[in-house]
C-alpha cells in the first residue's frame, strides 16, 4: 500500500478540528503578553500567524498546542476545552526537536509508541510518514546525518504521523536556507492540499504566509493581540512562483508590509522611552 493510502486508510476522524480562541490573556511575571485575543479558526482552514517579535505569536500557538497554561479565557479545539496536549493535534517546531540518539524510524514513531500503538503499527504509520515528506530510505539514518531540510521533513513527517486533525506548525522553515525553505513550502502545500488538516503556521516572513495562507492574521505588541486579519484571494493549487506572479500578491504583501511596519516603529520607540527613562 502507498503512503498516501496508508496515511487516508487511518487518517483523521470526523471531528471537527476548527480553533477558538476567547478572551486569552496571558502573563509572564507582572508583563502582559497577550491582552483580550480573539481568534477563530475554521476547520481544514491554513492560517499563517505574523507580528513583531514578542507579540506572542509562539506563546499563543505553544497554548493551542496545550503546552502552556492560559491564563485567562479559553481556547477549544472542536469540542475540547485545551488544558492539555491533545492526541489530534501535531506541532512541529523550528528546531526541529529530534532526538540525536534515535534514528529517523524512531523519533517519527515515537508519539505513536508513546500513545500506546503496537510496534508494528507505529512502524508502518511512521514509514508512511517518513514516505510522504519525500525521506524515504532515511529510516536508519541519525539526525547528525540528515541536512537542515531533511531534519525539518522529519519533524513534519513525525507530526503527520499521529494523523492529526490539527497541525501547528512554528517558524518551521526558519533555520535553514532560502532555496531548501521555497522547496519545503511547497511540499507543505502539497500535503496540505491532500490532507487538509486545520493548519496553524507562525513565520516571520511575509512572502511565506502569503504562499502558504487561507487567511493572515497579524498581530500586534505590548500587549499582543490580533490587529488585522486579512484574506488571500490566491486560488490554489499554489507554488511559490504562481503566487509571486499573482497581481493580488505584491497589494498584499505592501498591506502587511504596512502594518508590521508600523508596529516594529512602536515597539522600538518604546524601547527608546525605556531606555532614557
Amino acid at each position: 500500500m502507498a503512503a498516501d493510502e496508508v496515511y487516508a486508510s487511518t487518517g483523521p476522524g470526523v471531528g471537527s478540528g476548527a480553533i477558538e480562541c476567547r478572551d486569552i490573556y496571558k502573563w509572564f511575571g507582572t508583563s502582559l503578553i497577550l491582552s483580550n485575543l480573539q481568534l477563530s479558526i475554521a476547520h481544514k482552514e491554513f492560517v499563517c500567524i505574523v507580528g513583531p517579535s514578542g507579540c506572542g505569536k509562539t506563546t499563543l500557538l505553544r497554548m493551542i498546542a496545550g503546552l502552556a497554561e492560559v491564563d485567562n479565557g479559553q481556547i477549544t479545539i472542536g469540542t475540547q476545552v485545551v488544558t492539555k496536549p491533545l492526541p489530534t493535534v501535531g506541532v512541529v517546531f523550528q528546531h526541529f526537536g529530534l532526538f540525536p540518539w534515535k534514528t529517523v524510524l524512531k523519533n517519527v514513531s515515537l508519539p505513536l509508541v508513546a500513545a500506546g500503538m503496537s510496534k508494528a503499527e507505529a512502524r508502518t504509520r511512521a514509514e508512511a510518514a517518513i514516505e510522504l515528506v519525500g525521506l524515504k530510505g532515511s529510516n536508519d539514518r541519525y539526525p547528525s546525518q540528515l541536512s537542515g531540510g531533511m531534519k525539518q521533513r522529519a519533524g513534519l513527517a513525525r507530526a503527520l504521523a499521529i494523523q492529526p486533525e490539527v497541525i501547528l506548525l512554528d517558524e518551521p522553515f526558519a533555520a535553514v536556507d532560502a532555496q531548501t525553505r521555497e522547496v519545503l513550502q511547497e511540499e507543505l502545500l502539497n500535503l496540505w492540499g491532500l490532507h487538509k488538516q486545520t493548519a496553524v503556521f507562525v513565520t516571520h516572513s511575509i512572502d511565506e504566509a502569503i504562499t502558504l495562507a487561507d487567511r493572515v492574521v497579524v498581530m500586534g505588541v505590548n500587549p499582543g493581540r490580533v490587529v488585522k486579519e486579512i484574506v488571500i484571494p490566491i486560488p490554489r493549487p499554489r507554488t511559490v512562483a504562481s503566487v509571486r506572479r499573482h497581481e493580488q500578491y505584491a497589494p498584499l504583501r505592501e498591506e502587511i508590509w504596512d502594518l508590521l511596519k508600523v508596529r516594529e516603529a512602536r515597539v522600538e520607540d518604546q524601547g527608546s522611552s525605556a531606555h532614557e527613562q
